[in-house]
Protein backbone atom coordinates (compact mmCIF):
# COMPACT_ATOMS: atom_id res chain seq x y z
CA UNK A 1 0.00 0.00 0.00
CA UNK A 2 2.85 2.11 0.98
CA UNK A 3 4.62 2.00 -2.59
CA UNK A 4 1.02 2.84 -3.95
CA UNK A 5 1.02 5.60 -2.49
CA UNK A 6 4.21 6.74 -3.46
CA UNK A 7 3.05 6.00 -7.32
CA UNK A 8 0.44 7.91 -6.98
CA UNK A 9 2.28 10.75 -5.85
CA UNK A 10 4.70 10.97 -8.14
CA UNK A 11 2.03 10.88 -10.64
CA UNK A 12 -0.15 13.41 -9.40
CA UNK A 13 3.18 15.31 -9.04
CA UNK A 14 4.24 15.04 -12.71
CA UNK A 15 0.59 15.60 -13.67
CA UNK A 16 0.61 18.95 -11.77
CA UNK A 17 3.68 19.72 -13.55
CA UNK A 18 2.59 18.62 -17.50
CA UNK A 19 -0.73 20.82 -16.51
CA UNK A 20 0.91 23.96 -16.02
CA UNK A 21 2.63 23.60 -19.47
CA UNK A 22 -0.04 22.65 -20.63
CA UNK A 23 -1.72 25.74 -20.04
CA UNK A 24 1.18 27.65 -20.91
CA UNK A 25 0.31 25.92 -24.88
CA UNK A 26 -2.93 26.87 -24.45
CA UNK A 27 -2.05 30.84 -24.21
CA UNK A 28 0.70 30.82 -26.72
CA UNK A 29 -1.53 29.44 -29.36
CA UNK A 30 -4.02 31.91 -28.97
CA UNK A 31 -0.99 34.61 -28.84
CA UNK A 32 0.57 33.05 -32.48
CA UNK A 33 -3.26 33.43 -33.82
CA UNK A 34 -3.70 30.48 -35.42
CA UNK A 35 -5.70 27.90 -33.64
CA UNK A 36 -5.66 25.17 -36.89
CA UNK A 37 -9.88 23.98 -36.12
CA UNK A 38 -10.57 21.04 -37.54
CA UNK A 39 -14.39 19.72 -37.09
CA UNK A 40 -14.05 16.16 -35.66
CA UNK A 41 -17.78 15.01 -35.98
CA UNK A 42 -20.06 18.41 -36.43
CA UNK A 43 -19.40 22.13 -36.05
CA UNK A 44 -19.94 21.91 -32.58
CA UNK A 45 -17.01 18.81 -32.32
CA UNK A 46 -14.33 20.83 -32.99
CA UNK A 47 -10.55 20.40 -32.04
CA UNK A 48 -7.78 23.04 -32.49
CA UNK A 49 -3.59 23.38 -32.51
CA UNK A 50 -3.74 23.60 -29.23
CA UNK A 51 -5.94 20.36 -28.39
CA UNK A 52 -3.26 18.50 -30.15
CA UNK A 53 -0.07 20.05 -28.55
CA UNK A 54 -1.73 19.98 -25.50
CA UNK A 55 -2.16 15.92 -25.80
CA UNK A 56 0.78 15.26 -26.98
CA UNK A 57 2.81 16.85 -24.40
CA UNK A 58 0.71 15.49 -21.77
CA UNK A 59 1.08 12.03 -23.04
CA UNK A 60 4.78 12.11 -23.85
CA UNK A 61 5.62 13.45 -20.63
CA UNK A 62 3.54 11.04 -18.34
CA UNK A 63 4.48 7.95 -20.52
CA UNK A 64 8.15 8.75 -20.48
CA UNK A 65 8.18 9.07 -16.68
CA UNK A 66 5.82 5.90 -16.19
CA UNK A 67 5.84 3.38 -19.16
CA UNK A 68 4.21 1.22 -17.77
CA UNK A 69 1.40 3.08 -17.14
CA UNK A 70 -1.87 3.04 -19.61
CA UNK A 71 -3.05 6.51 -20.71
CA UNK A 72 -6.66 7.20 -21.96
CA UNK A 73 -1.12 0.36 -16.66
CA UNK A 74 -2.91 -2.24 -15.30
CA UNK A 75 -4.57 -0.52 -12.12
CA UNK A 76 -4.09 3.08 -12.55
CA UNK A 77 -5.54 4.73 -15.76
CA UNK A 78 -5.02 8.23 -16.44
CA UNK A 79 -7.98 10.11 -18.02
CA UNK A 80 -6.97 13.28 -20.17
CA UNK A 81 -8.53 15.91 -21.74
CA UNK A 82 -6.16 18.41 -23.28
CA UNK A 83 -8.58 21.34 -24.11
CA UNK A 84 -12.15 20.94 -22.28
CA UNK A 85 -14.66 23.64 -23.88
CA UNK A 86 -12.97 23.39 -27.12
CA UNK A 87 -15.75 25.40 -28.76
CA UNK A 88 -15.59 28.05 -26.19
CA UNK A 89 -11.61 28.17 -26.80
CA UNK A 90 -12.25 28.84 -30.57
CA UNK A 91 -15.01 31.74 -29.71
CA UNK A 92 -12.82 34.17 -26.87
CA UNK A 93 -14.99 32.50 -23.86
CA UNK A 94 -11.48 32.05 -22.27
CA UNK A 95 -12.69 31.51 -18.76
CA UNK A 96 -14.69 28.19 -19.67
CA UNK A 97 -11.66 26.39 -21.01
CA UNK A 98 -9.72 23.93 -19.03
CA UNK A 99 -7.06 21.43 -18.81
CA UNK A 100 -8.30 17.88 -17.13
CA UNK A 101 -6.06 15.08 -15.79
CA UNK A 102 -7.44 12.43 -13.92
CA UNK A 103 -6.28 9.60 -12.48
CA UNK A 104 -8.13 6.08 -12.01
CA UNK A 105 -7.63 3.36 -9.79
CA UNK A 106 -9.57 0.00 -9.93
CA UNK A 107 -11.96 1.77 -11.59
CA UNK A 108 -12.55 4.74 -9.23
CA UNK A 109 -11.48 8.56 -9.62
CA UNK A 110 -9.11 9.06 -7.01
CA UNK A 111 -6.52 12.01 -7.85
CA UNK A 112 -7.49 14.98 -10.76
CA UNK A 113 -5.72 18.24 -11.96
CA UNK A 114 -7.56 21.17 -13.50
CA UNK A 115 -5.29 23.49 -14.95
CA UNK A 116 -7.57 26.85 -16.00
CA UNK A 117 -5.08 28.70 -18.14
CA UNK A 118 -7.07 31.90 -18.67
CA UNK A 119 -8.21 32.21 -15.02
CA UNK A 120 -7.41 36.26 -13.96
CA UNK A 121 -7.50 37.10 -17.46
CA UNK A 122 -10.31 40.01 -17.10
CA UNK A 123 -8.02 41.31 -14.09
CA UNK A 124 -6.08 43.65 -16.61
CA UNK A 125 -2.92 43.28 -18.89
CA UNK A 126 -0.45 43.25 -15.52
CA UNK A 127 -2.00 40.55 -13.82
CA UNK A 128 -0.97 36.65 -13.74
CA UNK A 129 -2.65 34.33 -15.90
CA UNK A 130 -3.71 30.88 -15.06
CA UNK A 131 -4.18 28.41 -11.65
CA UNK A 132 -3.80 24.57 -10.96
CA UNK A 133 -6.72 23.09 -8.68
CA UNK A 134 -5.47 19.30 -7.73
CA UNK A 135 -7.31 16.53 -5.42
CA UNK A 136 -6.43 13.13 -4.20
CA UNK A 137 -9.32 11.66 -2.48
CA UNK A 138 -8.64 10.97 1.21
CA UNK A 139 -6.46 13.97 0.87
CA UNK A 140 -8.21 16.91 -0.01
CA UNK A 141 -8.34 19.61 -2.86
CA UNK A 142 -6.32 22.65 -3.44
CA UNK A 143 -5.79 25.57 -5.57
CA UNK A 144 -8.81 27.63 -4.86
CA UNK A 145 -11.12 28.74 -1.85
CA UNK A 146 -14.58 26.47 -1.17
CA UNK A 147 -17.81 28.92 -1.36
CA UNK A 148 -21.25 27.47 -1.30
CA UNK A 149 -24.10 29.13 -3.10
CA UNK A 150 -26.28 31.00 -0.08
CA UNK A 151 -29.07 28.49 1.76
CA UNK A 152 -33.10 27.90 -0.54
CA UNK A 153 -31.01 29.26 -3.80
CA UNK A 154 -31.26 26.39 -6.76
CA UNK A 155 -28.65 27.71 -9.47
CA UNK A 156 -28.15 25.29 -12.33
CA UNK A 157 -24.98 25.28 -14.26
CA UNK A 158 -25.62 23.09 -17.87
CA UNK A 159 -24.20 22.89 -21.38
CA UNK A 160 -23.91 25.97 -23.85
CA UNK A 161 -23.68 24.48 -26.73
CA UNK A 162 -25.23 20.90 -26.49
CA UNK A 163 -28.39 21.50 -24.92
CA UNK A 164 -32.04 19.59 -26.30
CA UNK A 165 -35.24 18.49 -24.88
CA UNK A 166 -34.04 16.20 -22.49
CA UNK A 167 -32.02 18.95 -21.28
CA UNK A 168 -34.17 21.36 -20.97
CA UNK A 169 -36.83 19.16 -19.19
CA UNK A 170 -34.17 18.03 -16.66
CA UNK A 171 -33.03 21.62 -16.02
CA UNK A 172 -36.68 22.89 -15.68
CA UNK A 173 -37.74 20.17 -13.22
CA UNK A 174 -35.07 21.25 -10.99
CA UNK A 175 -37.38 24.71 -10.52
CA UNK A 176 -34.25 27.28 -10.37
CA UNK A 177 -33.61 30.35 -8.95
CA UNK A 178 -31.03 31.03 -12.44
CA UNK A 179 -29.76 28.70 -14.77
CA UNK A 180 -26.29 29.08 -16.09
CA UNK A 181 -25.31 27.97 -19.75
CA UNK A 182 -21.39 27.91 -19.85
CA UNK A 183 -18.84 25.38 -21.89
CA UNK A 184 -16.87 22.95 -20.18
CA UNK A 185 -16.92 19.98 -17.84
CA UNK A 186 -13.96 21.38 -15.85
CA UNK A 187 -15.44 24.60 -15.56
CA UNK A 188 -18.85 23.80 -14.25
CA UNK A 189 -17.36 21.72 -11.51
CA UNK A 190 -15.41 24.88 -10.82
CA UNK A 191 -18.48 26.39 -10.48
CA UNK A 192 -19.78 24.02 -8.04
CA UNK A 193 -16.83 24.44 -5.54
CA UNK A 194 -16.71 28.41 -5.94
CA UNK A 195 -20.15 29.35 -5.14
CA UNK A 196 -21.36 30.58 -8.36
CA UNK A 197 -24.04 26.90 -8.98
CA UNK A 198 -25.91 24.97 -7.07
CA UNK A 199 -26.31 21.67 -9.36
CA UNK A 200 -24.22 20.56 -13.04
CA UNK A 201 -27.13 18.91 -14.41
CA UNK A 202 -26.13 17.79 -18.33
CA UNK A 203 -29.34 15.12 -18.91
CA UNK A 204 -28.19 14.11 -22.37
CA UNK A 205 -25.12 11.60 -23.63
CA UNK A 206 -21.72 14.16 -25.07
CA UNK A 207 -19.21 14.16 -22.54
CA UNK A 208 -16.55 11.19 -22.12
CA UNK A 209 -14.96 9.86 -19.18
CA UNK A 210 -12.23 12.40 -19.92
CA UNK A 211 -14.16 15.15 -19.10
CA UNK A 212 -15.68 13.85 -15.31
CA UNK A 213 -12.63 11.85 -14.24
CA UNK A 214 -10.31 15.14 -12.92
CA UNK A 215 -13.24 17.05 -11.90
CA UNK A 216 -15.09 14.72 -10.15
CA UNK A 217 -11.88 14.15 -8.14
CA UNK A 218 -11.85 17.75 -6.87
CA UNK A 219 -15.79 18.20 -5.99
CA UNK A 220 -15.53 14.31 -3.90
CA UNK A 221 -12.64 15.38 -1.97
CA UNK A 222 -14.52 18.48 -0.80
CA UNK A 223 -17.90 16.52 -0.42
CA UNK A 224 -19.57 16.73 -3.09
CA UNK A 225 -21.49 13.93 -5.63
CA UNK A 226 -21.20 13.39 -8.81
CA UNK A 227 -23.00 10.59 -10.70
CA UNK A 228 -25.13 9.55 -13.94
CA UNK A 229 -28.49 10.68 -14.14
CA UNK A 230 -29.78 7.63 -12.74
CA UNK A 231 -27.38 8.24 -9.66
CA UNK A 232 -24.70 5.77 -11.17
CA UNK A 233 -21.09 6.23 -10.20
CA UNK A 234 -19.17 6.30 -13.40
CA UNK A 235 -16.63 3.99 -14.08
CA UNK A 236 -12.99 4.92 -14.96
CA UNK A 237 -11.06 1.40 -16.10
CA UNK A 238 -9.07 1.11 -18.98
CA UNK A 239 -11.89 -0.91 -21.04
CA UNK A 240 -14.86 1.13 -19.75
CA UNK A 241 -16.88 2.54 -22.81
CA UNK A 242 -15.67 6.58 -22.83
CA UNK A 243 -19.57 7.89 -23.45
CA UNK A 244 -21.52 9.21 -20.21
CA UNK A 245 -24.31 7.85 -21.98
CA UNK A 246 -27.09 8.99 -19.12
CA UNK A 247 -25.63 12.12 -18.35
CA UNK A 248 -23.90 14.04 -15.18
CA UNK A 249 -25.54 15.39 -12.31
CA UNK A 250 -23.34 16.94 -10.00
CA UNK A 251 -23.57 19.09 -6.32
CA UNK A 252 -21.28 20.23 -3.74
CA UNK A 253 -24.26 19.63 -0.99
CA UNK A 254 -28.09 18.83 -1.76
CA UNK A 255 -27.28 16.01 -4.12
CA UNK A 256 -30.53 14.52 -2.69
CA UNK A 257 -32.59 16.96 -3.67
CA UNK A 258 -31.75 16.92 -7.67
CA UNK A 259 -31.61 13.33 -7.81
CA UNK A 260 -35.25 13.76 -6.69
CA UNK A 261 -36.50 16.00 -9.54
CA UNK A 262 -34.93 14.29 -12.39
CA UNK A 263 -37.57 13.20 -14.57
CA UNK A 264 -39.07 9.36 -15.15
CA UNK A 265 -38.99 10.60 -19.42
CA UNK A 266 -35.56 11.90 -18.82
CA UNK A 267 -34.29 8.73 -16.80
CA UNK A 268 -36.14 6.09 -19.11
CA UNK A 269 -34.66 8.22 -22.18
CA UNK A 270 -31.23 7.46 -21.13
CA UNK A 271 -29.50 3.81 -21.10
CA UNK A 272 -26.40 3.31 -18.45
Amino acid sequence: MASSNTVLMRLVASAYSVAQKAGMIVRRVIAEGDLGIVEKTCATDLQTKADRLVQMSICSSLARKFPKLTIIGEELVVWVDPLDGTKEYTEGLLDNVTVLIGIAYEGKAIAGIINQPYYNYEAGPDAVLGRTIWGVLGLGAFGFQLKEVPAGKHIITTTRSHSNKLVTDCVTAMNPDDVLRVGGAGNKIIQLIEGKASAYVFASPGCKKWDTCAPEVILHAVGGKLTDIHGNVLQYHKDVKHMNSAGVLATLRNYDYYASRVPESVKNALVP
